[in-house]
């Protein structure tokens, strides 16, 4: 409980939990979907958003939030009013911001100020980061939660969707938001470049353990507190970067679900050999 005493150390776990959070239950559809690349587009893509907002002296998550905004309706005219697919459009869009992010990052004299925001800073999280994190954290949850049945439609069942009136492709672009918004909430935690960690590896954790999107979101979820919690105190005794040490915890605790799902599919497979062989027998 040392740690907890300190201000400041309390706003970072409190904002690592809520990027945790709201990544593990987007992280679900993420894995199911194929979105992965998405997610580390929409990363790389808020970049020149980020830049600005320094430039010009307005929170850096609001810049990151206008620049997500703009990928996700950059990408959708492109690949709605072209025979381009949606995969071309995202990485044309990927490339075009991430590129203008880092010729905009060149003209600013301090780089060292934006290193954070590519590499997390998630102990510099001040009151007001926190509370802009908490309201989109609360708008993703929301969204989600009112649209859970459409989402589950639409991803397992286009067909069914467009029977009952769903719009799959309205579906896919709530998605990109809830993806870009989501993205946003973790650049603090863990920076543009782990941030796929968080969005992916939830899921995939949940996906070798249970093929059921109730059970996968609940792992998810729980995935992600358990890794935040540990990489936090472990960066903290450890003196380590507090980003890439829950990276790499996530990284351990998919190890071991990939081992428990190993060791049970080879229990199982060799208990029903075992019976078949006794049926055989007899």
């Amino acid at each position: 409980m040392e740690p907890l005493q300190y201000g400041f150390i309390l706003r970072g776990l409190a904002a690592g939990l809520l990027a945790g959070i709201s990544c593990a239950l987007l992280s679900s559809f993420v894995v199911w979907r194929g979105m992965a690349f998405m997610g580390d587009a929409m990363a790389h893509a808020i970049l020149p958003g980020i830049v600005a907002a320094y430039a010009w002296g307005f929170s850096l998550i609001l810049g990151a939030l206008g620049a997500a905004v703009v990928a996700v309706f950059a990408i959708g005219i492109i690949s709605s009013r072209s025979s381009l697919k949606e995969d071309s459009a995202i990485g044309i869009v990927f490339a075009g911001l991430f590129a203008l992010g880092i010729l905009l990052l060149s003209r600013i004299a301090s780089y060292q100020d934006l290193s954070h925001i590519l590499f997390g800073n998630i102990l510099g999280v001040s009151k007001a980061d926190l509370i802009t994190m908490s309201l989109v954290a609360l708008g993703v949850l929301g969204v989600l939660a009112s649209s859970f049945k459409e989402l589950l439609v639409a991803s397992f069942d286009p067909t069914h969707a467009v029977a009952i009136g769903i719009s799959p492709s309205l579906i896919r672009y709530l998605l990109l938001l809830l993806l870009a918004f989501t993205t946003v909430i973790a650049i603090q935690s863990v920076g543009v470049v782990l941030v796929l960690a968080l969005l992916v590896t939830p899921g995939a954790t949940a996906s070798v353990l249970t093929n059921k999107l109730g059970r996968m979101m609940g792992i998810s979820v729980l995935t992600a507190i358990v890794s935040t919690g540990l990489g936090f105190y472990a960066s903290y005794y450890w003196n380590t970067a507090s980003g890439p040490t829950i990276v790499l915890v996530l990284i351990a605790i998919f190890s071991l679900a990939m081992l428990i799902s190993f060791l049970r599919s080879t229990f199982s497979g060799s208990g029903n050999s075992s019976e078949h062989t006794a049926e055989e027998s007899s």
